[in-house]
């Protein structure tokens, strides 16, 4: 009975070792099942130490599909990247975890830009959140795993963009210190999700009242810059006009002068005429011949040519009304009148004028003074003739001389017939 009894003792020893070496195996090694991208391919299993590099078990699997294990990306059922340089540990790979190992070529499969590095505890605080694993992996890699508040503003800021939906390839990296989650409940966590929420809210809104203030500042600049072009262009406008009109004071001057100059010129031709002594005028043309005295104008004029002048000056007063180039015309009508009888005595048809004539009863014969003047120049109208004639004379001729110096003047002159004493007293 002993030896019954020490048969089975033995066989327990032996059944113990057995379970404590397996369970010695069980925490020192780790059972991997690595998958390729076609559906038929068959699984391969591997089994290797929990402290022993990655690198090993991957060339294996490369040695098995008769590749180069370079050739494939391995990624974890969770999205990870697993690194060549990593251990089991590391990963916290459990028994018979998953591994996809997915071809890496050119313009297809995986590339290394695809992969996004995050921390892997930040990734598990911003779930605890309630933030989806896709939005946080691309926050905590668009943020630079900086901080929990930059990967949260980040969420915030992109909260209406679909394209981060999509869950993205990332590696965990390990040697990223994370920081310890402590013992956060979820309302405690969900309370910290929403207050840096909110703040990140408020930034964004400080944020935008900054850009809103600045652009009511540009606002204010430009209207103030259009406010001093409208002043500037105004002040230009109001220098403009102030030069025209002191550009036409100074044509009206020079016409005055012009006139005045013609007007002692026949002067002193008068005076010559009737053998009366003339001043000695400078021999400089620069320098204008002063007007002589009213009276003594009157006492040296003919009788005949001052009441020509009279009677045109009363043509321009008496029809003041009408249009300046009307009363122009009517002065060069008669001008030409005049010329022609003197330059062509010889001539009947410059020496006899029809009054039924429709130009000229247009332009001179409808004013009365207009054919006073023609009398004063010399024709004549016998009977009841329709016709204005003019006799051939020597005294015709020195008085149609007259007539044209007064029509001249009468024409150039602008004032005409407006700046005289009888004007002025009317």
């Amino acid at each position: 009975m002993s030896t019954k009894q020490g048969r089975e003792s033995g066989s327990t020893s032996v059944k113990k070792e057995e379970k404590k070496v397996k369970s010695e195996s069980a925490s020192t090694h780790v059972t991997l099942r690595f998958k390729g991208q076609i559906y038929e391919e068959e699984v391969r299993v591997f089994r290797m130490r929990r402290n022993v590099e990655m690198r090993k078990v991957m060339k294996r699997y490369g040695e098995t599909r008769g590749v180069k294990w370079t050739t494939f990306v391995f990624i974890l059922k969770d999205g990870t990247r697993i690194r060549e340089s990593h251990t089991p540990d590391e990963l916290e790979l459990k028994d018979g975890a998953k591994i996809d190992a997915m071809l890496h070529h050119e313009g297809g499969g995986y590339a290394e830009s695809d992969v996004l590095e995050v921390n892997r505890g930040l990734l598990k605080e911003l779930e605890d959140m309630g933030f989806s694993m896709a939005r946080a992996a691309w926050a905590l890699h668009h943020s630079g795993n900086s901080s929990l508040e930059a990967a949260v503003n980040w969420i915030v800021d992109h909260e209406n963009d679909s394209q981060f939906e999509k869950m993205p390839v990332v590696e965990f990296n390990i040697e990223i210190e994370s920081p310890s989650p402590g013992d956060d409940t979820a309302e405690t966590a969900q309370a910290r999700a929403n207050e840096l929420k909110e703040r990140a809210r408020k930034l964004r809104e400080e944020e935008e009242t900054k850009r809103e203030r600045e652009r009511e500042k540009e606002r204010i600049r430009a209207g103030k810059e259009m406010m001093e072009t409208r002043r500037i262009a105004e002040e230009n406008e109001r220098k403009r006009n102030i030069a025209l009109r002191k550009a036409e004071k100074e044509e009206e001057k020079k016409a005055r002068e012009k006139v005045m100059m013609k007007v002692n010129a026949d002067k002193a031709e008068r005076k010559s005429r009737l053998g009366l002594p003339t001043v000695a005028e400078s021999t400089s043309t620069s320098t204008l011949v002063a007007p002589l005295d009213t009276k003594l104008q009157k006492m040296l004029m003919p009788s005949k040519s001052k009441e020509m002048r009279e009677c045109l000056r009363s043509l321009r007063r008496n029809h003041k009304e009408e249009d300046p180039r009307t009363m122009r015309r009517v002065f060069e009508t008669l001008l030409m009148i005049v010329r022609n009888a003197a330059k062509t005595p010889d001539e009947e048809k410059y020496r006899r004028i029809r009054v039924t004539n429709r130009l000229f009863q247009e332009r001179v014969g409808r004013f009365k003074e207009g054919l006073e003047f023609m009398e004063l120049c010399g024709f004549k109208r016998e009977g009841g003739s329709e016709f204005l004639s003019l006799a051939n004379d020597e005294g015709d001729m020195s008085r149609l001389r007259d007539a044209s110096f007064q029509l001249q003047s009468a024409v150039t002159n602008p004032f005409f017939g407006l700046l005289s004493k009888e004007a002025a007293e009317e």
